[in-house]
């Protein structure tokens, strides 16, 4: 084997000193005291040759098969050990001339020990790939920061006595892999010390990194390029998504920082090594795990509805983001933490030209034909849908438009939408603002529906409804921390307008047939033409609306109580007056036709949308193509 030690050991002194060390004269010493130095040195040469030699690989078919660290981790401790007293001894003999026959003994014996430690290394490394597992080692941090305190120059029983009280206080398995991780760190700490980091550096970086790639491939993390995935169905590419957000967290808090954790307690005495290892080892398969959302990203063909799964990716990396700064903190993996960042801002930038998008969206809504008996217009459910389970995302969505304004010609101020919000729920009024903006949108929009009624009473119906549907999506979500109790009330207010202009125009003839005074005196023959006149402003009024269709319960019976009150108690006084006058009449049962208690049973049959069956779903299914949301915000 090559004297290539000799080159390392004396890494610490330069030419000019081996010159100068051979050259000077040295003080005179007592002959005693230089023989007792002699003599112990060439004692540790002595007794490093006999364990060494035994355990030399090619000395013995058991020093071959057998490993050092699982037959006797006592002789392997004292195999440490005599390494070290070695190195002294080294040391003591270069200062003495660097042809010493000692010295070159030394040197063998030197090379031998560390191709013994490099199998031992290997092997220990090899036969522990189950025990130090990422998943067993990321929660060692405590361990880790003992190491920080240690070295292999102290290395006594006092390394024996920390394991094992380590040891007692851990389950099976992590006592196998605490005492791997020690093992490992007392080779590296020789190996490094004696001047033979780049060999044992080498086969660490081969075999980590190998369970690292191994451990992201198992994740169903890729090799993706980016014209590969904008070439993806969206069903395939959705697949790989979810896969991607189970996959990442488990890759940063468990496979990183596991390998960080173990790579900082076995190289613990190289700041230098211990980041290259790690750099090696974890950097190419971090890039590539966070290079994918930056990917997903850069497409531009996704509709609104895919935002969510923007969303979800960009909350992942910023829930990662502590664990991805410490775990990268080194200079070297600078370019993970930088990837990150990259795939933060490009996802941003999507979902801020997805909800341009969705704007876009509504005020371009296509459909002509109005809702049959004004109920809730399709794109009333699509947005609200959108917008509650987006309200979920508020945290999210205030870091991305923060800084974002609204278009800067609003046909309405800033104040018609903002109102008072809980500050300790609501993270950022800009969310609120930008959400709020987005109603507002859709409710010009359904003011313009409203025009292709042809009865104004029926588009009245149909505002009310489309509003009050509005506003108990906003109470039932997050909507209402955003936009606030005060937002709320006043769209409430709006409804009762609504319900007040439908009710005036849509039973003022009925109304209007009603006398200001039912008590007034009157012949038979105007009572005749009043009953009459009623019956057919009354008939009109019902069978027009009997197809009509309030959806809120409570805002129906509210409509229902309230045209009771405006016709009931002025035709049961006139039914009163004038019932037993007309009974002896042939036509009395054709000219009374409703008695007081009839109209109410008439009145709570209205707004069930009679004879509709069908004819919302339809159009429904026939934008259902253009508009689908995830299964999870599909509510009514």
């Amino acid at each position: 084997m090559p004297r290539k030690g000799m080159r390392t050991i004396f890494f610490s002194f330069s030419s000019k000193d081996l010159s100068s060390s051979s050259s000077s004269t040295h003080p005179p010493s007592p002959l005693r005291t230089f023989s007792e130095s002699e003599t112990t040195m060439a004692a540790n040469i002595e007794v490093a040759e006999s364990i060494i030699t035994k355990w030399d690989p090619n000395s013995s078919s058991y020093a071959k098969v057998t490993s050092l660290f699982f037959e006797s981790r006592n002789e392997a401790r004292e195999f440490i050990k005599c390494v070290m007293d070695l190195q002294k001894s080294m040391h003591y003999f270069l200062s003495l001339g660097s042809s010493s026959d000692m010295l070159i003994r030394a040197q063998r014996l030197m090379q031998i020990a560390m191709k013994r430690l490099e199998k031992e290394f290997y092997q220990i490394l090899s036969a522990n790939r189950d025990h130090l597992d990422p998943e067993s080692i990321s929660g060692r941090s405590s361990l880790v920061s003992a190491s920080a305190r240690s070295s292999t120059s102290d290395y006594d029983d006092t390394y024996e006595d920390d394991v094992h009280v380590v040891a007692r206080s851990i389950s099976e398995v992590e006592q196998a892999s605490t005492l791997a991780m020690s093992d490992l760190k007392s080779i590296a700490d020789c190996m490094i010390s004696s001047g033979y980091g780049k060999e044992c550096v080498k086969i660490y970086m081969i075999i980590r990194k190998s369970i690292v790639d191994e451990g992201l491939y198992r994740l169903g993390i890729e090799q993706l390029t980016s014209s590969r995935i904008q070439k993806m169905d969206w069903d395939v590419l959705d697949v790989k998504i979810k896969t991607w957000l189970n996959a990442a967290k488990v890759a940063v808090k468990t496979l990183f920082k596991g390998e960080r954790v173990l790579c900082d307690y076995v190289f613990s005495t190289s700041a230098f090594i211990r980041e290259s290892c790690f750099s090696e080892i974890s950097k190419e398969g971090a890039i590539n795990l966070f290079k994918f959302p930056e990917s997903v990203a850069k497409s531009k063909k996704y509709s609104s509805e895919k935002m969510f799964r923007i969303l979800d990716l960009y909350d992942t990396i910023c829930d990662l983001w502590p664990e991805i700064k410490s775990t990268f903190s080194f200079e070297s993996t600078a370019a993970v933490r930088i990837q990150a960042l990259n795939s933060l801002v490009k996802l941003g930038d999507a979902i801020k030209r997805m909800l341009l998008d969705f704007e876009s969206a509504i005020q371009k809504d296509w459909s002509k034909s109005p809702v049959p008996g004004g109920g809730i217009h399709p794109l009333s459910r699509y947005v609200m849908n959108f917008l509650c389970f987006l309200a979920d995302y508020s945290g999210i969505l205030s870091d991305i438009i923060a800084d974002s304004a609204l278009p800067k010609h609003s046909p309405l101020p800033e104040s018609y939408f903002l109102s008072h919000r809980n500050s300790e729920v609501d993270p950022s009024p800009a969310v609120s603002v930008r959400l709020a903006w987005l109603i507002l949108v859709l409710l010009c929009k359904l003011d313009g529906k409203a025009e292709l009624y042809k009865d104004a009473p029926l588009s009245y119906i149909f505002l009310a409804n489309n509003l009050q549907y509005v506003i108990s999506k906003v109470r039932t979500s997050n909507l209402r921390y955003l936009l606030g109790e005060e937002w709320a009330s006043k769209h409430e207010a709006k409804v009762k307008q609504y319900v007040a202009n439908y009710e005036r125009m849509g039973w003022s003839k009925v109304i209007s047939t009603l006398s200001e005074n039912p008590t007034a005196v009157m012949s038979k023959e105007e009572a005749k033409k009043w009953f009459k006149k009623f019956n057919t402003a009354f008939d009109e009024a019902y069978k027009k609306q009997s197809s009509w269709v309030v959806t809120d319960g409570r805002l129906r019976d509210e409509i229902k109580v309230s045209i009771t009150k405006k016709i009931a108690p002025a035709y049961r006084a006139f039914y009163d007056r004038y019932r037993n006058p007309l009974r002896d009449e042939n036509t009395a049962e054709s000219v009374v036709r409703f008695a007081p208690d009839d109209l109410g049973n008439y009145l709570s049959d209205l707004f069930y949308g009679n004879g509709l069956s069908g004819s919302t779903s339809s159009y429904s299914s026939s934008t259902a193509n253009s508009r689908v949301l995830p299964a999870h915000s599909q509510s009514q």
